[in-house]
């Protein structure tokens, strides 16, 4: 995991949040995919990640000939995935967001929410209430996640 945070210049500290965050469902190959056939839309791998999102974040990558179909089959590369897609949130933010949350707060809402709405926080639109609790979720994440990679 921090191997794929290093390489996209992101806090692992915030990839493990955001798998802590996504964790809210089972992640097991067949179960994702028979909810895929339900819900044509739904997202894959450990990482809860939608297919515009991660056909988006291989281009130009190591991984950019793996299809979204392979994420619920290599958690490795859905937290590769996820690290690249905070990594382009990242780039898109200003240099001074007229905001208090910090620059991984943001790309966390980004992730939940998409890049628009991130750029509306940045520019200091409050969170709603479901990007609120997604803040909070990762709040309390936060220092589960330090541990998870002190242990590693």
């Amino acid at each position: 995991m921090e191997q794929y945070a290093a390489e996209a210049g992101v806090n692992p500290q915030l990839v493990m949040a955001i798998l802590f965050n996504e964790a809210y469902k089972p992640h097991g190959p067949d179960v994702e995919r028979a909810w895929q056939k339900m819900k044509p839309d739904a997202s894959f791998g450990v990482a809860n990640m939608h297919r515009a999102a991660y056909d988006e974040t291989r281009r130009n990558r190591p991984f950019a000939d793996r299809p979204w179909e392979d994420l619920p089959d290599d958690p490795g590369l859905a937290v590769r995935a996820a690290a690249w897609h905070l990594h382009d949130l990242g780039a898109q933010l200003p240099a001074h967001p007229a905001t208090s949350l910090s620059r991984d707060e943001l790309m966390a809402l980004g992730y939940n929410t998409g890049a628009g709405n991130m750029l509306a926080f940045a520019r200091g639109t409050k969170p709603g209430p479901e990007a609120g609790a997604y803040l909070t979720k990762l709040h309390d994440n936060w220092s589960k996640s330090a541990d998870a990679l002190a242990a590693h």
